[in-house]
């Protein structure tokens, strides 16, 4: 890979054939332990982009993200797919993106009932401007938070239901993977920001929707979204062509002409009082 690289991830196969279509040039790598990824360019950007069907759950979504990050070295992580909405105005094919990701199954079971121990990962920073800038005049597109669980929801009236309501009563969307890849992402130090399309309402019609082919409609929009967001999204400056790597200092970089970036050192001008020695000293070995 010769361009800066972003990852974005799915869980199922129809969300990942909703992405496949953005870009060109596909070509496939595979990781030594049988992970594939799907890289291809995309179009009009500086972006290669690494397509990864990772599978469902967060611990899935968890342990192949920390293999992508580690093995690619993207300098963004997009999770992208279909989610149930929790909010009466979010509609289907609308698009929740998401400025903070709550793992809901965290807590304590006691005589007087469940106590919520909560997790939660805010979005990047970087990741959440580029999309509201992106996607500011979208009127079905939302910035809000979504819980994630190991559960799919299709009831509106029952205890998890409940629990979502006075707990993560914020959250606009439930799903199944995006605190698995928001921790990953988190611990490796990295950028995430997950996209879901909605699906279903999350209640006892959601067999309906499926039927009525919701999820690949919902899928598109969440691909469509995540194109616009890396469209609007620049890569780190300093970062090489190629996967994370460092670039070479330019002629107006800090180092260049120093002892750490260059094979010089200009003095014009400097006085000294005898003989003076210059030693080359690698970056990242530096002599104290």
């Amino acid at each position: 890979m010769t361009q800066p690289t972003v990852a974005v991830l799915t869980a199922l196969s129809l969300e990942y054939t909703a992405v496949r279509p953005h870009l060109t040039d596909v070509h496939t790598v595979r990781h030594e332990r049988g992970t594939v990824a799907s890289v291809g360019r995309l179009d009009g950007t500086p972006w290669d982009v690494a397509l990864v069907e990772l599978g469902e759950g967060n611990l899935t979504a968890a342990t192949l993200t920390e293999r992508v990050v580690s093995w690619l070295d993207p300098q963004a992580v997009l999770f992208v797919g279909v989610a149930g909405s929790l909010k009466s105005d979010i509609g289907l094919g609308d698009v929740v993106v998401a400025t903070k990701v709550y793992g809901i199954h965290g807590g304590k079971e006691t005589p007087d009932g469940f106590l919520v121990r909560p997790e939660a990962w805010r979005a990047s920073h970087r990741l959440e401007q580029a999309a509201r800038e992106a996607l500011r005049d979208d009127p079905r597109a939302y910035l809000k938070p979504i819980a994630a669980g190991d559960v799919v929801l299709a009831s509106a009236e029952s205890a998890l239901a409940a629990r979502l309501k006075a707990h993560y009563n914020d959250a606009a969307a439930i799903e199944m993977e995006g605190s698995g890849v928001a921790a990953a992402v988190h611990l490796a130090g990295g950028d995430a920001l997950v996209i879901r399309g909605i699906s279903d309402r999350a209640d006892a019609a959601k067999s309906e929707r499926d039927a009525e082919n919701w999820q690949p409609r919902a899928a598109e929009r969440a691909a469509a979204a995540a194109v616009a967001v890396l469209r609007e999204l620049q890569p780190f400056r300093g970062r090489a062509q190629g996967a994370g790597r460092e670039a070479p200092d330019s002629e107006e970089g800090p180092h260049r002409g120093s002892a750490y970036g260059g094979d010089h050192l200009d003095f014009r001008g400097s006085t000294f009082n005898g003989p003076f020695v210059a030693k080359r000293v690698e970056r990242g070995n530096r002599e104290r």
